[in-house]
């Protein structure tokens, strides 16, 4: 388990869980025991009327059975949040992946936090996230648009084409769906550095309004690439680092055989 997550003692995490999740019975047993009481005081006027905390989402009553076991799938689902973060799995993920993950543990619909439960969950996710990092790069590479000759579609060229990159109007801005591609981007390619995922904090969105583009500069330099930005909402991204672009192209290749050629070769007339 050290291996999986290494900065977390999960013996200690699962103790501290069920001491929690221990606690939390002895209250819903304390709270039962508290209507029991009430019903004998107060008679018919309690009765229906259970007293307990109620949950500001759901409106459940924890002192229900109900309501005890989806306090405790709660604590349950931020420790899997927890373990997921920690043991940086995320980075690897594509967009469907964390999307699948960030539903379940919305909706507390997750296994108990069991050292067996854990070991399976992030075994399997250890060992599929290669796979899960390439289908990634094959969604980054559908999601741009081949309607300009410089996007290859066979390939990542030198150059993109970004559509509705700027939220046009009388004062031109980002535009969240573009920078969550290019975040998406960023992350792919950061694997591919060997650096570490960018802080979301400070991701490609914050950064293009830190410096007023479109507004004040029509191009940007990022990370990996600059983008400049056009008064119809679309952009171009140069790519800066092309040993970055040329892996990216293989695990293209690896998946769609004989779609890319070997290099300095051009296909159906299209050169990136």
């Amino acid at each position: 388990m050290t291996d999986l997550v290494p900065s977390v003692s999960i013996a200690a995490l699962i103790l501290k869980r069920d001491a929690m999740v221990e606690r939390i019975r002895q209250a819903h047993t304390l709270l039962g025991e508290a209507n029991e009481l009430a019903e004998g005081l107060f008679g018919d006027e309690c009765r229906g009327h259970r007293l307990g905390l109620v949950n500001h989402r759901s409106r459940r009553d924890f002192s229900s059975e109900a309501g005890l076991n989806e306090m405790i799938r709660e604590v349950d689902g931020r420790a899997w949040s927890y373990l997921l973060r920690e043991s940086g799995l995320k980075t690897f993920m594509d967009a469907e992946a964390r999307e699948k993950w960030f539903k379940a543990i919305n909706k507390n619909d997750v296994p108990p936090l069991t050292q067996q439960n854990i070991e399976a969950t992030f075994s399997a996710l250890y060992e599929s996230r290669g796979e899960m990092f390439e289908r990634g790069v094959i969604a980054i590479y559908c999601s741009f648009s081949w309607d300009y000759k410089t996007n290859s579609p066979v390939k990542f060229g030198k150059r993109l084409v970004l559509r509705r990159i700027v939220d046009t109007g009388a004062y031109p801005t980002v535009s969240h769906r573009g920078s969550n591609e290019l975040d998406d981007l960023t992350r792919v390619l950061s694997v591919l550095d060997g650096k570490p995922e960018p802080d979301y904090r400070h991701g490609t969105y914050q950064r293009m309004i830190e410096a007023r583009w479109p507004r004040e500069s029509k191009d940007i330099e990022l990370d990996y690439f600059s983008v400049r930005g056009f008064k119809n909402g679309n952009g171009h991204l140069t790519f800066s680092r092309q040993d970055l672009v040329d892996r990216m192209n293989a695990i293209l290749a690896k998946h769609y055989p004989g779609a890319l050629l070997g290099p300095g070769r051009d296909r159906m007339g299209v050169r990136g």
